[in-house]
């Protein structure tokens, strides 16, 4: 499903490589039939506006927006465990499930990273990817109703994400539970917050375009059509991931 790596890579840290490409990727969002008429256009328009300028522009924006704060942490688990035993735990198990489907990370990052979960989607059939992310749109939708909040485009992404899903009215269902939030991301709150190292993918990507977000992966042709989709716990509140952080 190659509109989930367009998504992985939208989600992504700007790269230029992704900016000297923009065309592809308008291409495969233009003609994806997973999404609406209406998605096909945010999406186009999350595009550019990402993209338009200078790059260092929209590093900064992104920075701004997803690593300030933990509300918005682009980590699945950290969404559902907290920094309780049970988050390694899940890592381990959904490496597990890479591997068993022939992939295997080549970056530092950690493997409930959205954007690499969407990459090792779009290799799967179309039933197993919806599937697995009907599992976590519980977490997606959330994560969309803080960016609806904050006025980000981004929330268009997992819009479109939830509606593969065929959940896209959860979005809505959690707009009432984020405004009822304490902002996270006040320099107050990031002074109480503590603090953990996410490292982007760098400059070994060289790739071009959407495919330069799935050279992470062996040959996906070693897929195993009888994994599972994992099964995740409701996500913590703030409440409760502010907590988990200041027991550290």
């Amino acid at each position: 499903m190659d509109i989930l790596k367009v998504i992985a890579c939208l989600l992504d840290y700007p790269r230029q490589d992704i900016k000297d490409n923009l065309g592809e990727m308008a291409l495969i969002i233009s003609e994806a039939k997973e999404i609406s008429p209406d998605h096909r256009a945010a999406l186009l328009d999350t595009l550019r506006q990402i993209y338009d300028g200078e790059l260092m522009d929209s590093e900064e924006r992104y920075t701004g927006l997803f690593e300030q704060g933990r509300s918005l942490s682009l980590h699945l688990f950290e969404h559902v465990h907290g920094e309780s035993r049970d988050r390694g735990q899940a890592m381990v198990d959904l490496m597990a499930e890479y591997s068993a489907n022939g992939f295997e990370i080549d970056s530092r990052e950690l493997p409930d990273f959205i954007p690499m979960f969407l990459e090792y989607l779009s290799y799967q059939p179309d039933l197993k990817a919806r599937e697995w992310l009907a599992d976590v749109s519980h977490i997606l939708a959330l994560l969309g109703a803080r960016l609806v909040e904050r006025e980000s485009l981004h929330a268009n992404l997992f819009s479109s994400l939830l509606l593969i899903a065929g959940n896209e009215k959860l979005m809505t269902e959690s707009m009432a539970t984020v405004r009822e939030e304490t902002p996270d991301n006040t320099p107050e709150a990031l002074d109480k917050e503590w603090e953990e190292i996410a490292v982007t993918f760098g400059a070994e990507d060289t790739a071009a375009g959407p495919e330069a977000c799935s050279n992470r992966y062996d040959d996906p042709a070693k897929h195993n059509d009888a994994t599972q989709p994992l099964r995740w716990v409701e996500p913590l509140t703030e409440s409760q991931l502010q907590a988990a952080g200041e027991q550290q």
